[in-house]
């Protein structure tokens, strides 16, 4: 009778070295996981302040890189969490403005992080500087040096020239949104006199459009501009309708409407000469809800003047170095008690 199939086990042989090899493993399998266990009980223990505090950043610096925003990202180096606050305003600057700021930080806004930072706790509002960049070195190591001192700027990765300002308007609009969760986003020149109390309380208001475009307005012909002509068929079948716009020194855009804005593609929106004009004929083709406030372009202070320049006569104040130190010392600039103003 056949005998029955042997089960054949095979045993490895180990060697001297293999076991030296086992051991070492385990033992430092054993220190990496008392390291982790101390490590956590510290964490629990000890708990970083990262962890305990929530206050807001003093203040953001980032570069808008628009190379990085080629593969869909924000654009934003560092991965900067957004910031919640009711409004962001973001003061455009130029190289040759380094008097208006200093004006500024002398008068309604603060020359410090910890100033600032009381401001938009007491507002909802955060408020920086927005500048280009230059070829110049000399004057981007100025730059520098006024950042080492205040560090209340965002620096837009686009040349800082008078022609492409409808361009830094759109990276500003894409780089404050990437930076801030804010209910709306204001433009504002560093050649007016603002209130940012009152600023604050025009925002907060309740309206019943999620997508709107608030601003002194002005009414102008579409035909007075030769850049306008695409406007003409459309305007014959409104009956020459007006082209409305708000003036640049000062005007805000909604959440909605910036979220928006973030999604255009480059070059999907024509861009005008002026700024303003180019911001209003986006908004006409988006069909915005339009706010009119007169009290953003107010001649003289005013218990409702929310800001202050020189209209018609300057596209801010004139001469605004001088001129806002001036207002800041009347009583119905600084001092007057905030009104609400009345429907417009």
């Amino acid at each position: 009778m056949p005998s029955s199939p042997r089960l054949k086990l095979f045993h490895a042989r180990t060697s001297p070295s293999t076991r030296r090899s086992t051991s070492l493993i385990v033992l430092t399998s054993l220190a990496i996981g008392l390291f982790g266990f101390i490590f956590g009980l510290a964490a629990i223990v000890f708990p970083s302040r990262t962890c305990l505090t929530n206050s807001p950043p003093k203040t953001v610096r980032v570069v808008w890189d628009v190379a990085g925003n080629s593969n869909g990202g924000n654009g934003l180096s560092g991965g900067v969490k957004r910031h919640k606050v009711m409004g962001f305003v973001g003061i455009q600057t130029g190289f040759g403005s380094a008097g208006r700021r200093r004006a500024l930080r002398s008068t309604w806004m603060p020359s410090d992080p910890e100033g600032l930072r009381r401001l938009e706790e007491s507002t909802g509002l955060a408020i920086r500087f927005i500048i280009g960049k230059t070829k110049d070195e000399k004057k981007m190591a100025e730059l520098r040096s006024e950042i080492a001192e205040y560090d209340d700027f965002i620096l837009l990765d686009i040349e800082e020239e008078y022609s492409k300002l409808p361009y830094k308007t759109l990276a500003f609009f894409k780089a404050a949104y990437a930076l801030y969760d804010s209910e709306f986003y204001v433009k504002a020149d560093d050649d007016i006199y603002l209130r940012p109390d009152r600023l604050s309380l025009l925002l907060a208001k309740e309206r019943s459009h999620s997508q709107t475009y608030l601003g002194c307005l002005k009414k102008g012909p579409v035909f007075t501009d030769p850049k306008l002509k695409w406007y003409e068929p459309l305007a014959d079948l409104l009956g020459k309708e007006y082209f409305l716009h708000a003036y640049g020194p000062i005007y805000a855009l909604s959440a909605d409407v910036v979220t928006s804005l973030v999604a255009l593609k480059n070059n999907s929106f024509r861009m005008f000469s002026n700024e303003d004009v180019t911001i209003g004929a986006w908004m006409l083709a988006m069909n915005v809800n339009h706010e009119n406030h007169k009290t953003l372009c107010e001649r003289e202070c005013s218990p409702y003047s929310i800001a202050v320049w020189d209209i018609p006569k300057c596209s801010g104040l004139c001469n605004p170095e001088k001129r806002m130190l001036e207002l800041h010392k009347i009583e119905s600039c600084s001092k007057s008690p905030t009104l609400p103003s009345e429907d417009e």
